[in-house]
């Protein structure tokens, strides 16, 4: 009797399954090498070390869209990001902080409740890192999009897979972490369907590598730049707010 002959489709799907067999840890072949301790290499998110890795991917996005950075601009807690992608652009910088006592903040004002800012009045608005610290995050969303100037531009960052801040849980409270799904449906329902878009940053190996404290400069350009859906580092979305004279 002549035996059947495999079809070449099933030769190649058993070739690819003993080639993913050949190089799958079985459990309990992993090497942790470094990191297999209960305290990560770095409690200072990898300043000590170099850039931080979510550092990495916020001044990305920033750099990406450093052309919306112009006219009068608003960032939080300092001005840095402003002047670095901002230049000449920027005819004038305002910095907000949440409470008194922060000498370069030309602002002062609680975003998520009652204040007097103004509205429209920002050509862009630099907003790195600071939903996460504030609990009514759909109040601080409508706030900066209404201080925005028809036309400008909200360029937001917040963290996906980030460990805790210590100091700002004990002052402020440290809230929330968010996916690209809770970005797009939150900054949709305050600057409308199409007046956004939200980019990932960040694969398994970059958010190991965060988690424990490590820096950039300990990855290549291709581990860091490599995105993978399932392990959102940073979450990022740049929004303008509708203008309705269209100019």
């Amino acid at each position: 009797m002549t035996p059947r002959r495999k079809h070449p489709v099933f030769k190649s799907f058993f070739r690819i399954r003993r080639w993913a067999k050949r190089y799958t840890h079985p459990a309990g072949g992993v090497r942790f090498g470094h990191l297999r301790r209960l305290h990560p290499v770095s409690d200072d998110w990898g300043f000590d070390r170099g850039i931080p890795i979510d550092r990495y991917y916020i001044e990305s996005f920033l750099e990406l869209n450093a052309q919306d950075i112009r006219g009068r601009t608003l960032e939080f807690l300092n001005s840095n990001y402003t002047r670095r992608f901002g230049g000449e652009r920027v005819t004038r910088s305002d910095v907000l902080h949440h409470r008194p006592g922060n000498s370069a903040a030309t602002l002062v004002a609680d975003i998520s409740g009652n204040n007097d800012l103004p509205d429209n009045a920002f050509d862009c608005i630099i907003c790195t890192q600071t939903l996460p610290f504030i609990y009514e995050t759909r109040n601080a969303v409508s706030t900066l999009q209404r201080i925005l100037r028809p036309g400008g531009t909200l360029l937001l960052t917040v963290p996906g897979i980030s460990r805790i801040s210590p100091q700002d849980m004990e002052e402020t409270g440290d809230y929330w972490r968010f996916s690209s799904a809770s970005v797009s449906r939150l900054v949709n329902e305050y600057f409308g369907v199409g007046q956004s878009s939200v980019r990932v940053y960040g694969n398994v190996l970059a958010a190991t590598c965060f988690m424990h404290g490590l820096a950039c400069q300990e990855l290549t350009r291709a581990e860091l730049d490599y995105t993978d859906m399932n392990y959102q580092i940073l979450v990022a979305a740049r929004a303008i707010k509708a203008n309705p004279g269209g100019t």
